[in-house]
């Protein structure tokens, strides 16, 4: 079987990739590793997606086929399961979503017991056993696997949530767009206990609806909605809600490279900023780096994705970390990326200065950043294609000493993205193109 597991877990077109089928033995393969040791016990939840119900029945048929008990916790964010693994001492989490991705598509991801990501060892070790698992014991009957609905524990989530601030929010107006995704019901909620007004949009799921010209994606709306409603900040999450991209007073987009510079600038020398040390990824843009070097703050660069984020954060003991598209890490607050969490970290740093977003996220300058994203027919083997390395390299000598150039496949879809960064707009979109033609030209 080909490689089951990318970078942020399995991902397929729902039901001809990613089957019920393959789902049960996912789960049944996950089920028996993990309860080489006792009796396994794994949290499921899922986003919106139509094709999520089936799924998730499917993996916990799956694991209670190999013995395991299923506690399936329905609609709930990413950071929700991650959470709720560890606080109940869980053997597993395990989320059935595609993130920002269409509603056609699905995916599944684990995160072990202490709320982290399952390392890529561990995921190698289930993808062996779903090659073979008709092989796999079938336990009877005490001996199979049970299933427990705790829809409750959503709430549980958003209180804990709620709490990663002291404050609360009275007096703010706010437009949030939940793209008809898993923080549909849970982040309105958060924010009105607080006390804020809440102008929501996109928080009607029908199955079909999640992301669609809503959410993260597409945030040109919530942009316009804060400044029809006169409303102090607006935030749009992903389908998940382990992301978001929030918009100031006037309007304008604040990025997750934005959200690093806020935090760690108020946070500088405090214990939120441990050893004056923020990861960032390669995708970052060279502005955050110019902005905290200045405050004596130290930013570190992971490889793209959430994963290699946190794996960095906890070598070097840093506590903040996250990509510009609006992943961002607070290790005092949570294991994964959250979106509800981001946004009341910048709503309590807005309350306590009595800054507005915007003077907040103008600390930092944004350098000119063109990405490009190249559909292509495989990924498998673009590094070793002489047309796209020399196009590659008459980039990088024409922006050296000036910006910098970026190539990699995505880890999710059949991409490859291109990004350079530098002084002059008009001269990184011609770079950038020609090395899009060429890629297109051999892999397209």
């Amino acid at each position: 079987m080909a490689k089951l597991f990318g970078t942020d877990g399995v991902r397929g077109l729902a039901n001809a990739e990613l089957t019920a089928e393959l789902a049960l033995r996912i789960g049944r393969a996950a089920g028996h590793l993990l309860g080489r040791q006792r009796k396994a016990r794994v949290l499921i939840g899922r986003d919106t997606r139509a094709s999520g119900e089936m799924l998730e029945a499917a993996l916990a048929s799956g694991l209670c086929a190999s013995g395991a008990d299923a506690i399936r916790v329905g609609v709930i964010p990413t950071p929700g399961v991650a959470y709720l693994a560890r606080y109940l001492g869980s053997s597993a989490g395990a989320v059935v979503t595609a993130s920002h991705n269409p509603a056609p598509e699905n995916g599944i991801k684990f995160f072990g017991p202490d709320g982290l990501k399952l390392p890529d060892a561990v995921e190698e070790q289930i993808q062996e056993l779903v090659d073979c698992a008709e092989q796999l014991p079938s336990p009877t009957g005490p001996g199979i696997g049970r299933i427990q609905e705790r829809h409750d524990l959503v709430h549980h989530y958003g209180q804990e949530a709620r709490h990663s601030i002291p404050q609360r929010l009275d007096g703010l107006k706010l437009v949030v767009d939940c793209a008809n995704g898993a923080t549909s019901h849970v982040a309105p909620e958060v924010l009105q206990d607080l006390g804020a007004e809440v102008v929501v949009l996109s928080a009607s799921p029908d199955g079909l609806n999640i992301n669609a010209d809503c959410g993260s994606l597409y945030p040109q709306r919530m942009m316009e909605a804060v400044v029809s409603q006169c409303a102090h900040a607006g935030a749009a999450f992903d389908g998940d809600g382990d992301r978001v991209l929030l918009a100031d007073e006037l309007g304008r987009l604040v990025d997750g490279d934005r959200i690093l510079a806020m935090c760690a600038l108020h946070w500088a020398g405090t214990y939120r900023l441990p050893g004056n040390t923020v990861v960032g990824t390669v995708m970052s843009n060279i502005g955050l780096e110019l902005a905290l070097n200045e405050a004596g703050i130290e930013l570190l660069r992971a490889p793209v994705g959430d994963r290699y984020v946190g794996e960095e954060m906890r070598r070097v003991g840093a506590a903040l970390g996250g990509e510009k598209s609006g992943h961002v890490i607070f290790a005092q607050h949570g294991t994964t990326g959250d979106g509800i969490v981001t946004l009341l970290q910048i709503l309590q740093i807005m309350t306590s200065t009595g800054k507005p977003l915007s003077t907040l996220a103008d600390q930092m300058q944004e350098l000119p950043q063109l990405l490009v994203n190249v559909p292509v027919a495989s990924k498998d083997g673009w590094e070793s294609v002489p047309a796209i390395q020399a196009r590659i390299r008459e980039v990088e000598r024409v922006l050296r000493g000036r910006g910098r150039v970026l190539v990699r496949p995505s880890g999710t879809e059949r991409l490859i993205r291109v990004m350079a960064e530098g002084p002059d707009a008009d001269e990184l979109s011609a770079l950038v193109g020609s090395i899009a033609d060429a890629v297109r030209c051999a892999l397209g």
